[in-house]
């Protein structure tokens, strides 16, 4: 068996094409949806990522601004910098971008921004909401996630599927977007052992630990559906995800790629938020849909 590739590209264009309809709904009220990022870190992995953001918003007609600290910001200026966003009516989606600088407490800046702007799904205020399916935009990442098995028809009512890894930016607001979606959810962590005991029951398994090669071949279900969330940089510069893709395509049915895979939605998927918190859409459910024939009153 050869997996088949589902790769980002064409549902990052479907996104795009949705942010397109409502930067000009946006405009035509005289609007410019305007995203901020702010950045405390010399890393530069993180830094390439940001411009990438910065590239794709300029192409959506999104203004992106680049808030940089600096590596020695403290706490407090992260902080203030935050809630003076939170507060600008020009700025309609703000991100806080990590690695942040030893001592400051990612849980406790996160919550300074207002959950009508969190378009990464950031602030706990967001993350109860979707819990208990309240609307709320979800992180980024975790939605794409579902973005790609919906656009690719990969049914989840009923099926068994197994998240790799916990983070409050994936498995966490991945297991409630699949529960959403009737699927039964198994998630594991670096305490499921034998890790492939869960992952080989599964029709669906996502990987989003960060351990590259963390799943092969051996875990996974003959016929399953496996997407790749993880970014992992080697010695060499190379970017590989937490699946061996080699081994795993034999039986995998399906497969994400990395590069081209996830990561290409999730950029989307945040300037599309920007637009939907621009129109005033800050507290609907993060699986809404086009939004280009509403204007903001």
């Amino acid at each position: 068996m050869t997996a088949r590739r589902l790769t980002g590209g064409p549902v990052a264009r479907r996104l795009r094409a949705e942010t397109e309809g409502n930067v000009t709904a946006l405009r035509r009220s005289g609007v410019v949806p305007g995203l901020a990022v702010v950045v405390a870190t010399d890393n530069e992995a993180t830094l390439w990522y940001v411009r990438s953001i910065a590239r794709a918003a300029d192409t959506a007609g999104v203004r992106c601004t680049v808030v940089d600290l600096g590596a020695d910001a403290g706490e407090d200026e992260i902080a203030s910098t935050l809630t003076l966003l939170s507060e600008d009516e020009d700025v309609h989606g703000i991100i806080l971008q990590t690695p942040l600088p030893p001592g400051a407490a990612v849980d406790e800046l996160v919550a300074r921004i207002s959950a009508a702007k969190d378009v990464d799904g950031a602030n706990p205020l967001s993350l109860g909401r979707l819990t208990v399916g309240q609307p709320a935009f979800a992180p980024a990442t975790a939605r794409a996630v579902v973005e790609i098995l919906e656009h690719y028809e990969v049914p989840l009512a009923g099926r068994h599927v197994s998240v790799v890894g916990r983070s409050a930016v994936v498995g966490k607001p991945l297991l409630q977007l699949l529960l959403q979606r009737d699927a039964t959810v198994t998630v594991c962590h670096s305490r499921s052992r034998p890790l492939a005991r869960y992952t080989s029951e599964a029709e669906v398994v996502v990987a989003a630990a960060g351990r590259p090669g963390l799943l092969t071949g051996e875990h996974v279900r003959p016929g399953a559906v496996v997407v790749d969330v993880g970014t992992n940089v080697l010695d060499d510069g190379d970017l590989v995800g937490d699946v061996e893709p080699a081994s795993t395509a034999e039986v995998a049915a399906a497969l994400t790629p990395v590069p081209g895979g996830v990561g290409t939605v999730t950029t989307a998927l945040l300037l599309l938020h920007t637009t939907q918190a621009a129109l005033g859409l800050g507290s609907e459910p993060a699986a809404t849909r086009t939004l280009a024939s509403r204007t903001p009153s």
